[in-house]
């Protein structure tokens, strides 16, 4: 039975069992004090008590009508806007707000559901936002996929038209079809281990290292590296010899090699130059690593962790990657329980820093 006819029934009820007791009891009696015998009522005691009966029937009206209507008012709008806010869940539409009043059982009920709307929506919202984050992915891998994808093609049909008539130029056609190929696969791997970070997959392997020992070493294959692009590398230790972080050695590597990779991309013409500084800074170390490239401007500067995402200046042939290697290193010094920012110019370069505990 709905609220309403439950009201109504009771309404009912409160008038309808007073007007029967007083048909059943018939001719009404009183004992005479006196006599000690039952008498009949006089006419005019009958007129008294029924005006009496009356007026306190009347009373009883407006005071059940009163109660009936101050309990339905205060309840029904509230269920009515509860049954309207599960169609919209059940439709789809997460996108509205309850209106809680009063302050009583069904208040709670409300406050309740009020929270499941608020958590499906944020559900919804972020499930649209990785969709989107999806189709920006899929088609940033597109583009980067196309580029060498065409100059193999290119080249190989050189190769089979004999386009090639000296050793020479053959090898050099060589080179770059496998050039391609290992752009694609490193492409493809960074694709992996996004894939891997996004479902948790790495399994990580902590352990106990010398901040100094670990960055020696890294520092040395990092200059190797960067003398070979005509880089300039810079390496500072700012750091007492006993101290020591728990860091997976080959992601932390990872990090900042991405890093690094990501410097020389937006590197800018004239003398190029990469720092890597290593810090103490309270219970953590901080590790710096400094560029003079073309900088990320204002606008890009928030969201360059997220995945996917590229700086208008990245959509061109000269800079290749996936996009999501800062994401990827975001990912690995968070689950290390440490932090990334950068701060950046346009036009004088940019400066990363994370910070990992001490052990």
């Amino acid at each position: 039975m709905k609220l309403k006819d439950r009201l109504i029934v009771s309404f009912l009820i409160i008038l309808i069992v007073p007007l029967a007791l007083m048909l059943l009891t018939g001719e009404l009696f009183v004992i005479d004090n006196t006599n000690k015998i039952a008498t009949m009522l006089t006419n005019d005691a009958k007129t008294l008590f029924f005006n009496i009966f009356t007026a306190v029937f009347a009373i009883l009206i407006v005071t059940a009508f009163i109660l009936i209507s101050w309990t339905y008012g205060s309840i029904y709008p509230r269920m009515k806007d509860l049954e309207d806010a599960a169609k919209r869940i059940k439709d789809g539409d997460y996108d509205f707000h309850i209106n809680i009043r009063g302050n009583d059982e069904l208040t709670d009920v409300l406050s309740a559901f009020e929270e499941m709307r608020n958590a499906l929506y944020k559900s919804s919202q972020a499930q649209y936002e990785a969709e989107e984050e999806q189709k920006r992915l899929i088609s940033n891998i597109a583009h980067d996929l196309k580029s060498p994808l065409t100059s193999i093609k290119g080249y190989a049909e050189g190769l089979r038209d004999g386009v090639c008539r000296t050793d020479e130029k053959r090898l050099s056609y060589e080179n770059t079809i496998i050039n391609k190929a290992d752009e694609m696969n490193s492409l493809l791997n960074e694709l992996s281990l996004y894939s891997k970070i996004g479902t948790n997959g790495i399994p990580y392997n902590f352990e106990k290292v010398s901040v100094r020992d670990y960055y020696d070493d890294l520092s040395d294959e990092i200059r190797l590296d960067l003398e070979n692009e005509g880089i300039n590398f810079i390496y500072h230790d700012n750091v007492s010899p006993e101290s020591s972080f728990s860091i997976d050695r080959e992601q932390i590597a990872r990090v900042v090699h991405n890093i690094i990779n990501n410097s020389v991309k937006y590197m800018g013409d004239g003398e190029k130059m990469i720092s890597l500084s290593v810090y103490e800074d309270g219970d953590f170390i901080k590790t710096e690593i400094e560029d003079n490239g073309i900088g990320i401007s204002n606008d890009d500067l928030p969201y360059i962790f997220d995945r996917s995402f590229r700086g208008d200046a990245s959509r061109n042939s000269r800079i290749k990657g996936s996009g999501f290697g800062l994401s990827i290193v975001k990912k690995i010094i968070e689950e290390h329980g440490g932090k990334i920012y950068a701060v950046s110019s346009v036009g004088h370069g940019t400066t990363m820093d994370f910070m990992l505990k001490k052990a």
